[in-house]
């Protein structure tokens, strides 16, 4: 077979603040679901970089990836409308750092409903809405304190020139 599988790239920022997590309820063709603040990789862009822009995006807050927290890898299927199956891969770079203030005159990002803090005992509470288990998996990862450096992902210089 000379097809080659490509997984989607995503990257999620995990920020806690007080005992609780930032979350983003949003539009899904299953229905209202709870995620991280995270979406797909940009071309040109590196996973941290791509990490603070979802960020903004979709929760309007300023955020600065400090450490990585994980990589992640989950399989999603759904059913489609004319048959079949659609069968995606993620691979998700999770991380955590300071989170910023609001920047004013921001919007939500399209399908994005609101940001909500949650506990963990409500995410954990909450898996049958959760967009991925990844959700639980990063913040639980995030409570036991797993942490690693930024340097761990490295970014060549030749990823931005080809999408300036």
């Amino acid at each position: 077979m000379n097809t080659r599988w490509k997984p989607s790239v995503t990257v999620a920022a995990i920020i806690e603040r007080d005992g609780r997590f930032l979350l983003v309820e949003e539009h899904t063709p299953e229905g209202l679901k709870l995620n991280n603040p995270a979406g797909h990789l940009d071309p040109g862009e590196s996973p941290a970089e791509g990490c603070a822009r979802e960020a903004l995006e979709e929760t309007t807050y300023r955020f600065t990836p400090t450490h990585l927290l994980g990589i992640y890898m989950s399989r999603f299927q759904r059913a489609q409308a004319e048959g079949g199956v659609e069968d995606i891969t993620y691979l998700r770079f999770a991380f955590a750092g300071q989170l910023g203030e609001v920047v004013p005159g921001h919007t939500l990002d399209t399908g994005i409903v609101r940001t909500v803090w949650m506990t963990p005992e409500e995410i954990r509470a909450s898996t049958a809405r959760h967009r991925s288990p990844l959700v639980l998996r990063c913040m639980e990862d995030h409570l036991r304190g797993q942490r690693y450096p930024l340097e761990l992902v490295y970014t060549d210089a030749t990823v931005q020139l080809l999408h300036r």
